[in-house]
């Protein structure tokens, strides 16, 4: 994280660790004065395009400043922010546990930021950025969940047999939920569709990003995955929400503990260890099947390094499938 310095505010020498005397306008800073949500979407829209946005807010709130550092995220585009007081520069620093890519001091608070900067840097730079393979987690329940809204996902391209969407109530243990690309006895298939289950479920998208079934859009890109780790993207034509009984199926990889609530229906399946599919009404405590676990945080649904706890709420004792969890009165 870079010091910069406000001009004219230091009388003594500028350490080097100080990167920039800001003299009020650069090349290659937008500044931006954030005071209502109008600000923080002229800052987003310049991502991308700015090497630098310099932030000002002028009643200080972490929420923009943090919706800025996840928007950012790859984009080229570093964030600064203007500090005026002890309490906004930790909170700067340790924004969403990455932190801003600089900020901006006035000489009563260099050194305090450079004792800061120098503190979360050396924590930053060793962070290792994780991999998220698909693995596999072993099915331990799968219970009644009632009647809720289900979400089909209609792409505007078939899938093949062995592809489907990561989905789940766990965003760093989503599973793999196959196509409908398999005729039943009873129904045709439906090659372009996954039956993608509770409206609240996360479904990942082509660029990495998690979006809640609810944000989905007609044009939006979602991720298509395979058991041996290929990715590709569709777009989605449309969706289709309907009242329908759920099942929750949880399982574990681990220690690690997710979960997907699906329409109890056999067209719904999932895919296994060995590459076979199975039905959702036909799950067994035995059964491994592909999840893909991603050990980041997520704000706004991009992914960042740093430690979260998401967890859907289970009882740690077991009973046998088919049997209820609970205690009842």
């Amino acid at each position: 994280m870079e010091i910069w310095l406000e001009e004219n505010t230091h009388g003594s020498l500028i350490p080097d660790s100080v990167s920039r005397i800001w003299r009020g306008r650069s090349d290659e800073v937008a500044e931006i004065d954030i005071e209502d949500f109008r600000g923080q979407e002229e800052a987003i829209s310049l991502i991308g395009s700015a090497p630098w946005i310099l932030v000002r807010c002028s009643d200080w709130t972490m929420i923009p400043l943090e919706n800025l550092i996840a928007s950012s995220k790859g984009s080229g585009t570093r964030i600064a922010a203007a500090i005026s007081n002890e309490i906004e520069l930790s909170g700067a620093s340790l924004a969403l546990g990455h932190g801003v890519d600089a900020i901006l001091v006035k000489g009563d608070l260099m050194e305090l930021a450079i004792k800061v900067a120098g503190t979360t840097s050396a924590s930053l730079d060793s962070t290792v950025a994780p991999h998220t393979p698909l693995c596999f987690a072993k099915v331990f329940s799968v219970e009644s969940c009632g009647l809720g809204e289900r979400v089909c996902i209609d792409l505007t391209q078939r899938l093949n047999e062995g592809e489907g969407m990561a989905l789940g109530s766990v965003s760093g243990m989503l599973c793999l939920v196959h196509g409908e690309t398999v005729p039943s006895e009873y129904v045709p298939s439906r090659p372009f569709r996954v039956n993608a289950g509770a409206i609240h479920s996360y479904v990942l998208m082509a660029d990495g990003t998690t979006k809640y079934l609810s944000e989905l859009n007609a044009s939006d890109e979602v991720a298509i995955l395979s058991l041996d780790g290929s990715r590709r993207s569709a777009v989605v034509g449309r969706l289709k929400i309907e009242n329908r009984p759920l099942l929750v199926i949880r399982y574990r990889s681990d220690e690690q503990e997710g979960q997907v609530i699906a329409q109890q229906a056999e067209t719904v399946r999932l895919v296994k260890s060995d590459g076979g599919l199975i039905s959702i009404t036909e799950l067994s405590d035995d059964v491994q099947i592909a999840v893909l676990s991603d050990s980041r945080m997520r704000h706004t649904g991009i992914a960042l390094e740093g430690g979260m706890v998401e967890r859907c709420v289970s009882w740690v004792s077991e009973k046998p499938m088919g049997e209820s969890r609970y205690s009842m009165p």
